[in-house]
């Protein structure tokens, strides 16, 4: 039953899976926006210019507000699953040491420039690098 648990932990806590539950989330949360949009601007419109509603300063001022509120509800479901987010990477980066990368430059003892690291011959005072190792 460990073995389950701990697999099934691997699944859901890997990139792809946490990626896919968020864009459904913000998916369904723009669907608001877009149902919203279509019903308290595109069909008023609609329906006034064909006759078939007459619409005063408060329909039209309640429908821009339902807009706005359904902007906000989809702007607080955003900020909510990026502090998720953020809160579960820093947990799995927990038990990780950052792996430091192998060096690509070394100092030349002669002149103290910094060359690659397979220099045999320092480019800047063209000192021989093999006999400087040696000497140490």
């Amino acid at each position: 039953m460990k073995k389950f648990i701990s697999e099934f932990k691997a699944f859901a806590l890997r990139g792809n899976v946490m990626d896919m539950a968020v864009g459904v989330i913000i998916g369904g949360a723009f669907s608001g926006i877009v149902t919203s949009l279509t019903d308290n601007f595109i069909n008023p419109i609609l329906n006034f210019l064909t006759g078939a509603a007459t619409y005063t300063i408060q329909d039209i001022s309640g429908f821009a507000s339902a807009f706005v509120s359904a902007v906000i509800n989809f702007l607080i479901m955003a900020l909510i699953l990026f502090f998720l987010m953020k809160g579960i990477n820093k947990l799995l980066s927990l038990g990780h040491k950052k792996e430091e990368a192998a060096p690509t430059t070394k100092t030349c003892p002669f002149c103290q420039s910094k060359i690659d690291i397979k220099a045999t011959r320092c480019p800047h005072c063209t000192s021989i690098l093999e006999n400087a190792e040696a000497a140490k």
